[in-house]
């Protein structure tokens, strides 16, 4: 309740964000936020653990229905992952810009810096790939190739659009034309090149 009330807040101030402030868009006392964190520091970096962890995407691919034909399924995955990438970076830039955590240190033997150990981010990869290896499951025997390897094409694409800054007049996918291309290429009449 604490961190959900939090993310947006810490989105839209960074690490200046005030525990009162978090505390009355929880609708509770700034002592409760300090019983179950020992301070500031300790719910921002709960902050940053919810907006990079995938629990919340992942729920959101397996409430997708099987039942929708492919290509829908597929731009409603694109959808939540792109609004987790949103939000990830969203948080993690705005507590950047402010400070928090520049040259500090995570704990024992940890390194500096915001986000998961690199363990932990492979895991988050493959979960998220899990998930829509379900989504493309129904389809099996559609494909040319196992679900595995679409559902690894299909990240790659995503998170490449994702990442690549939209050029002048915004020539980037959407994700139906995305999804369009994974599924049927760019040729009018594939094989006829």
């Amino acid at each position: 309740m604490i961190v959900a009330a939090a993310l947006p807040l810490v989105a839209e101030f960074g690490a200046a964000v005030t525990t009162s402030r978090i505390a009355r868009a929880a609708g509770i006392g700034e002592a409760t936020i300090f019983r179950a964190f020992k301070d500031k520091d300790e719910v921002l970096d709960a902050c940053v653990a919810e907006a990079v962890g995938t629990d919340h995407v992942l729920r959101e691919l397996a409430s997708i229905s099987l039942t929708e034909p492919l290509d829908v399924r597929l731009t409603e995955a694109a959808d939540a992952l792109r609004a987790h990438m949103e939000r990830m970076g969203t948080v993690v830039s705005a507590l950047y810009a402010s400070g928090h955590r520049r040259g500090r240190e995570h704990g024992p033997g940890s390194r500096s810096g915001d986000g998961p150990p690199p363990d932990s981010r492979a895991q988050s990869v493959t979960a998220l790939r899990n998930g829509i290896i379900e989504l493309l499951e129904p389809d099996r025997a559609a494909f040319r190739m196992p679900p595995e390897k679409v559902a690894s094409a299909f990240l790659g694409l995503l998170f490449t659009r994702l990442q690549t800054p939209a050029p002048e007049g915004d020539a980037s996918l959407t994700p139906e034309e995305l999804i369009a291309v994974l599924l049927h290429g760019t040729l009018n009449h594939p094989g006829s090149a």
